[in-house]
């Protein structure tokens, strides 16, 4: 027996009204976006998207998705029967893996399209010290159009990978970087940019090495939509340290930040404050919880979580990095929780979404 005809109207306008709402009650109670991810670790391997959909539950709301763009060689002349799956594990180097765009592609496509919604993929495939790379990031584009939001996250320093990386090493100051930025602003990509701000076990009260160049870039590219990933430190890169008893000292790390937060030819620059590594330091003590609270505070717009696992072997190793923030968040003020947790990536991505999309439609034969 069929319905009538009102009824089933009736149903259509329930159903209408009740569904935006259902997604916004769940998207009120995801407790973050997630800025930075990898599906897939140095040598490829990582978990399924259905079992990451899992993991994530209802605790986050969206996540970007990339890979890693370089593979460790397994040489068996340098390890033997013994197969590296991560860099540190052998001196054989690093080589550029391109084929993960194609299989990030791939699986974010087999995807239903309310599942899809909820993914950011990037593209991270090239060769940052080529000047063929950017090539490379516009075929992509126009092989999967409607797939990917921006690029990254690709490294130019970075603390015992560049030098293991086959080839020419990659440089802030190297014109195949500047022409990959340049499209990336035309496309209206989203940019996650891991470039280490200083040398490992550097020394206390000295300039960061890698700074200088790093503004000089990221002023050359004032249309570029750029998060620059863990706000430059890493697992032995720490935070720039000053001494205490100096009359006139210079700028400790979130000092250093905060000025390039104030300054306008900076303004298209964010910050990731994704990894563990990242959160160690914001979590030392009493006076760097408060100190790290003030600055997300003063500037609610220009942060992002993310929690830099690498294909997570289920909910403790990949929700761990959120929870070791715990005592910042407690600090901030809703605004800024909300921001720096859900709204700085949604407003950022979603531009990025539509950028990309308009980019393609207009290039594609």
């Amino acid at each position: 027996m069929s319905l009538p005809r009102f009824v089933i109207a009736i149903l259509i306008v329930i159903v209408a009204f009740a569904g935006p709402s259902a997604f916004r009650d769940q998207a009120a109670t995801n407790e973050f976006n997630d800025s930075h991810f990898h599906l897939t670790n140095y040598i490829q391997r990582g978990i399924e998207v259905p079992e990451f959909l899992r993991i994530m539950g209802t605790r986050v709301g969206r996540s970007t998705l990339f890979g890693i763009p370089l593979q460790q060689q397994w040489s068996y002349a340098n390890s033997g029967d013994f197969a590296p799956t991560y860099y540190l594990q052998s001196d054989a180097p690093l080589y550029y893996y391109s084929f993960t765009d194609a299989y990030i592609a791939s699986v974010y496509r087999a995807l239903p399209k309310e599942q899809q919604a909820r993914f950011d993929p990037m593209i991270t495939g090239f060769n940052p010290a080529d000047m063929y790379g950017v090539d490379h990031i516009r075929r992509v584009l126009l092989a999967f159009p409607g797939v990917f939001s921006g690029i990254g996250e690709f490294s130019i320093h970075k603390e015992f990978v560049s030098a293991k990386v086959s080839g020419e090493t990659a440089s802030l100051t190297n014109p195949a970087l500047d022409r990959i930025l340049d499209f990336a602003a035309e496309a209206g990509l989203a940019v996650i940019l891991h470039s280490d701000i200083d040398m490992p076990f550097a020394r206390t009260d000295t300039e960061p090495v890698y700074l200088t160049q790093m503004k000089a870039l990221l002023r050359r590219h004032p249309k570029a939509s750029i998060i620059w990933a863990h706000m430059g430190l890493g697992r032995i890169v720490h935070p720039v340290q000053v001494s205490t008893n100096e009359v006139q000292r210079p700028p400790n790390q979130i000092e250093l930040v905060e000025a390039m937060l104030r300054d306008p030819a900076f303004r298209h620059v964010n910050f990731d404050i994704s990894w563990d590594e990242v959160a160690k330091y914001a979590v030392s003590s009493p006076q760097a919880i408060a100190r790290v609270a003030q600055m997300l505070n003063s500037f609610p717009d220009r942060f992002l979580f993310g929690t830099d696992t690498v294909a997570p072997a289920g909910p403790e190793p990949y929700y761990a990095v959120f929870n070791m923030w715990e005592p910042v968040w407690k600090l901030l003020t809703p605004d800024a929780s909300m921001k720096v947790r859900k709204g700085n990536y949604e407003r950022l991505f979603n531009e990025g979404r539509r950028r990309v999309r308009e980019w393609e439609r207009a290039n594609m034969k």
